[in-house]
């Protein structure tokens, strides 16, 4: 894998969709490595074992996290989440390839609100295969305040009445999962894995799941019934959910999409997501 800078401060990475990377995504998943085995391309959405951060050991952030590709901004403030993410895939990446990307940080916004202070930082990434774009990806980084430790670990209250589905799935993460979703994706982010700062440091309740291993697990769910891949993917985190307690995977078919989710052991909405 290689990384230049250019003048204009966009990143520019590339690397290999290796057959290696398909299994270690599939054994996470539980996926039948004989039906993996056959395959040709890589399953769009797993595009995010690609690309591992090439930031010395020296440079990451205190709380272990490499960023996005592009350094996040200093603005004092500590915490950061993934808000959220949005794909446009216009072809597939094959076994076997070498894969371009893109990534530049595209804005910067300051607000205050319940919580107290906050940056959103959107970054886009365009995946590309021999010069071809295959993925545009935007993703919103969320800044946030450091927290005083003692959060109430009571799960968070139902929204509002229980939303009709048509297929659903039960999970817990344990630590396990968590560990290995963060060595495929080369993730330090010690919220994940390190329980001492996640709930002394952070003032979590528990281990956080990454909410992009939430959003793999309704991809998962919803592209097994469908039967097809996604024109488009995209999800909003809402809230954490966290380890060792159980996950509701639901989704809903629409008339020219699905709507799916993943609620906490409460009900309540952690993670909203559309596939088209």
């Amino acid at each position: 894998m290689s990384q230049t800078v250019d003048a204009d401060g966009e990143t520019w990475t590339d690397d290999i969709a290796t057959p290696g990377l398909l299994c270690r995504i599939a054994a996470l998943l539980d996926r039948d490595g004989r039906e993996v085995a056959r395959r040709t391309v890589l399953p769009r959405g797993w595009h995010i074992g690609l690309f591992p951060t090439g930031l010395a050991q020296s440079e990451l952030r205190p709380d272990g996290y490499a960023g996005p590709g592009v350094p996040l901004p200093d603005l004092g403030l500590p915490r950061v989440m993934l808000g959220g993410r949005r794909a446009a895939y216009t072809g597939d990446i094959p076994l076997g390839a070498r894969v371009g990307r893109r990534t530049e940080i595209e804005s910067v916004a300051e607000k205050t609100g319940r919580s107290g202070r906050i940056a959103v930082v959107a970054v886009l990434n365009v995946l590309s295969v021999g010069g071809r774009e295959v993925v545009a990806e935007h993703e919103d980084y969320v800044l946030r305040e450091a927290a005083p430790s003692g959060t109430d670990p009571a799960a968070s209250p139902q929204d509002g009445p229980p939303r009709p589905f048509d297929v659903a799935r039960i999970l817990t993460p344990d630590e396990t999962l968590l560990f290995r979703f963060s060595a495929l994706t080369f993730n330090a982010h010690r919220i994940h894995y390190d329980a001492p700062y996640a709930t002394g440091r952070e003032g979590y309740p528990a281990l956080v799941v990454n909410g992009a291993l939430t959003a793999l697990l309704v991809l998962e769910l919803v592209r097994a019934t469908a039967g097809r891949e996604p024109a488009a993917f995209g999800y909003r985190t809402l809230r954490p959910l966290y380890c060792g307690r159980a996950m509701h995977l639901k989704a809903r078919r629409g008339a020219d999409e699905w709507r799916a989710w993943a609620e906490d052991e409460a009900g309540a909405v952690a993670l909203e997501a559309t596939f088209r």
